[in-house]
């Protein structure tokens, strides 16, 4: 697997994962994931995290702290020790960890900066989606987004965006919630035809800050793919 190292040391190795990559199996396919490259690169991180459960499979999960979908790339920490991995698991429980997105949108947004402030529940029409929507069912959890427009045209903008909260698919749900839907997003925007030359969600993990357990602050950035800077000549033009 080409995947770019982008910070080393003895407590974390953090990574740019490609679009297309699984970070780890959810036990029904047999397809290569991050984790077997970490496996391949680190075998002494095999022991490290805690294993996940899906459909009453326990799913190993080796230095895994938090993931990023299939189609979004960017920036990803991983826990060389099991020391590691718990601070920086407290971290993102105690919402001490910053990390910021880049994404393109569909139309245009009337407010250029703000916060999206919408709890998030499961979707009325289909209970496997998420919803930030009136009617949205079962429990309700506080959700945040903050972002700011970095540039757009007619058609398309493009955000930095500032999760300060961690729900599953909070960008793609909040940004569907005001019909401002991520680029290429085949879940939250099926009807709609990818622009700006996208073949997948318009949605890039930019950059990562985090303490070290010395305290030592370490900001990761992961620079642009092709398809972003296409993206951003078209826009320009």
């Amino acid at each position: 697997m080409d995947i770019k190292i982008i910070f080393e040391n003895e407590e974390v190795v953090i990574l740019n994962k490609p679009i297309g990559l699984v970070v780890h199996s959810d036990g029904k396919t047999d397809e290569p994931t991050l984790v077997d490259f970490i496996l391949e690169n680190y075998p002494e991180v095999e022991g490290v995290g805690e294993p996940a459960v899906y459909d009453g499979k326990e799913i190993t999960r080796p230095g895994i702290v938090h993931r990023l979908d299939r189609e979004t790339s960017g920036v990803i920490v991983i826990a060389k020790t099991q020391d590691s991995f718990l601070n920086l698991k407290k971290q993102f429980q105690e919402r001490k960890i910053t990390k910021t997105y880049n994404a393109f949108l569909y139309g245009t947004l009337k407010d250029k900066s703000g916060v999206i402030d919408l709890p998030i529940g499961r979707s009325k029409s289909d209970f496997k989606q998420w919803s930030a929507q009136h009617g949205a069912r079962g429990e309700l959890r506080e959700a945040l987004t903050q972002y700011k427009v970095l540039k757009e045209n007619k058609d398309f903008a493009y955000v930095e965006v500032i999760p300060k909260t961690g729900r599953t698919h909070q960008i793609r749900v909040h940004f569907k919630a005001i019909d401002n839907q991520v680029v290429c997003d085949k879940i939250y925007a099926p009807k709609r035809e990818c622009g700006l030359g996208f073949k997948r969600l318009a949605l890039h993990a930019r950059t990562l800050s985090f303490k070290l357990q010395n305290g030592e602050i370490i900001t990761a950035e992961a620079e642009l793919p092709q398809d972003f800077e296409k993206a951003l000549e078209i826009i320009a033009n």
